[in-house]
């Protein structure tokens, strides 16, 4: 079995994380595909550029993926997150959970990605026709005006 939770740079396959949890079992699999979208807040985005502290950003996608499974037991989920410059409408994180029943697998989804965007340390930074900025954590409460996240811990 591949990892089935993981950062990387390289592009997102749904169809081999929605493998990873396809089972007999399971009656519901469900993607998640978050995609860079080109206007946000009435402003173009040309890309975004990605980074994570990588050991820490997995092991925290691991713990999700635990938490997952406490609240839904028969539950399998998988979590690809990409770092790196990514274009319009490229995958950013891709999410596959599979459950006997549909709603559990929607419930669980949503779940994810909600914790993704509290406890796993990705940072964005978006680039507009006209400028830059790092926007901050993934719920974009915390933002670094002077430049890039610190501490190097990438």
């Amino acid at each position: 079995m591949k990892k089935r939770f993981f950062v990387t740079s390289e592009p997102l396959s749904v169809e081999e994380l929605a493998a990873e949890v396809t089972r007999p079992e399971a009656g519901a699999v469900v993607q998640f595909i978050g995609t860079v979208r080109e206007f946000t807040k009435g402003r173009r985005t040309v890309y975004l550029e990605y980074e994570a502290y990588h050991s820490m950003a997995e092991k925290q996608l691991e713990a999700i993926g635990r938490e997952v499974k406490e609240r839904w037991p028969d539950a399998e989920s998988a979590v690809g997150h990409r770092t790196g410059e990514l274009q319009i409408s490229d995958a950013a994180v891709v999410i596959a959970v599979s459950t006997p029943h549909r709603k559990d697998a929607y419930e669980a989804n949503e779940y994810i990605i909600e914790r993704i965007k509290q406890i796993v340390p990705i940072w964005k930074k978006e680039h507009w026709e006209d400028g830059e900025q790092w926007v901050g954590d993934q719920l974009e409460q915390k933002r670094y005006p002077d430049g890039a996240p610190g501490g190097g811990n990438k």
